[in-house]
């Protein structure tokens, strides 16, 4: 994950949460401090933000950022910190469908098509002009 100029958007939280509830998921330990009413989304990405501004550090690897969601969770009385306005680039894949992946190659296709009749069609008065060039007879 590549932090600049933090921010909690709707992204990097659902981000966040999506991890957790696949962790709760399969880590019986880890399920009822999820759970735990006094925790939640909001205030883990506050602690996040805090922790990554605290740093100095714009770039963080997914599993430093996803380490620190957890900490939040395992620790009783952890300090949050500052609630910060701040913008957060999430890197991530995108993995396309099958249909995705077909109606892409349909639209590369027409784009392709088009380019190559542009081009076909781009100066149609010069080719002409060398093409009467190629057939006037000469004497050498």
């Amino acid at each position: 994950m590549n932090m600049a100029q933090h921010t909690a958007t709707d992204y990097f939280k659902r981000t966040i949460q999506h991890y957790l509830e696949c962790r709760a998921q399969e880590d019986e330990l880890f399920r009822p401090r999820y759970e735990n009413p006094k925790k939640n989304i909001d205030e883990c990405c506050d602690y996040i933000l805090d922790c990554v501004y605290e740093s100095g550090r714009n770039g963080f690897a997914d599993d430093e950022i996803y380490a620190l969601a957890l900490h939040y969770y395992d620790e009783d009385d952890i300090e949050v910190g500052k609630h910060r306005e701040c913008r957060v680039i999430v890197n991530h894949t995108i993995e396309l469908t099958e249909e995705e992946k077909a109606e892409a190659r349909r639209e590369a296709m027409r784009r392709a098509t088009q380019e190559a009749y542009a081009q076909l069609t781009k100066h149609p008065q010069a080719k002409k002009a060398t093409n009467d060039k190629s057939n006037t007879p000469t004497l050498f």
